[in-house]
């Protein structure tokens, strides 16, 4: 979906080379810390904040880079916290390290499978008031049983929660 870039090979041996030193100083992490960097829940959602993000094999600059996401606002999931560092997932499953400032709370969610209707209210019968294709971030505004809410730029309308990524099955959003 160009949502990410993979690095090419020869750039990952240069820069893996390159970081080899720098990774015995790194810090040590756990993914199964008893309780996360931030205090806040882990997982959760969360959307990236700039439209080139390198994400990384481990937590800290001198690992190396493995792929650059390239999509400002897109949902992504922290699966595990260390220092200023988030160990995030996307919606396809690729997960990577990247610093705390290249995350923002502001939610989003991604239209996935097919094209999806955007109703007028949260029931199956209301209105279309546009459709969405598969790969469309959007705003998430609130989330009511299996509907959300969500601001897809031109038009506003409720999607099945189902038919979207970037919000828990069963998750509160107001």
């Amino acid at each position: 979906m160009g949502l990410r870039v993979k690095r090419t090979v020869i750039g990952r041996i240069v820069i893996g080379a390159a970081a080899l030193a720098g990774i015995a100083l790194a810090p040590a992490w756990r993914a199964d810390a008893a309780e996360p960097e931030s205090k806040l829940p882990v997982p959760r959602f969360v959307s990236l904040h700039a439209d080139k993000i390198n994400l990384r094999t481990g937590p800290g600059d001198r690992y190396p880079i493995e792929w650059v996401l390239t999509r400002k606002d897109m949902p992504v999931e922290i699966v595990a916290e260390f220092e200023h560092w988030r160990r995030i997932r996307d919606v396809d499953g690729t997960e990577g390290w990247v610093h705390e400032r290249m995350l923002q709370g502001k939610r989003g969610v991604m239209i996935t499978g097919a094209v999806r209707p955007l109703r007028r209210s949260p029931v199956g019968n209301a209105g279309i008031v546009a459709r969405a294709e598969p790969g469309v971030v959007a705003r998430l505004l609130e989330c009511q049983g299996p509907w959300c809410r969500v601001d897809a730029g031109e038009a506003t309308g409720w999607v099945r929660r189902d038919e979207v990524w970037g919000v828990f099955p069963d998750e509160a959003v107001e």
